[in-house]
């Protein structure tokens, strides 16, 4: 996959270096990533395969669990362009304050 939005998340763990779990959800996000831009995901069940506690959610947003579901990921994922753009990284707590499926 082409993943985009990466920038989002670097933003995210620089504004916050130094906190408690941040070095782990870092190390967590890096594999998430490695697993996404070497996957050829076709379909939602494709991403279920790889991730099966990720949640399908309507108009090709995924949500991933980052860090035992400390911090959580969407992704709107185009599957026929092969392309996952990343809408939101935050904490379970910033993302229970947002609508998953319009963010």
């Amino acid at each position: 996959m082409i993943v985009v939005g990466t920038d989002l998340v670097e933003a995210y763990f620089a504004a916050r270096a130094g906190h408690k779990g941040i070095k782990a959800a870092r190390a967590q996000y890096d594999a998430w990533l490695a697993i996404a831009e070497a996957a050829d995901w076709a379909t939602p069940e494709d991403v279920k395969r790889a991730h099966p506690k990720a949640s399908i959610l309507k108009g090709g947003r995924v949500v991933f669990n980052i860090k035992a579901n400390d911090y959580r990921l969407i992704a709107l994922v185009q599957y026929r362009a092969g392309v996952l753009m990343i809408r939101f990284f935050g904490s379970h707590e910033d993302y229970d304050e947002i609508d998953a499926e319009n963010v």
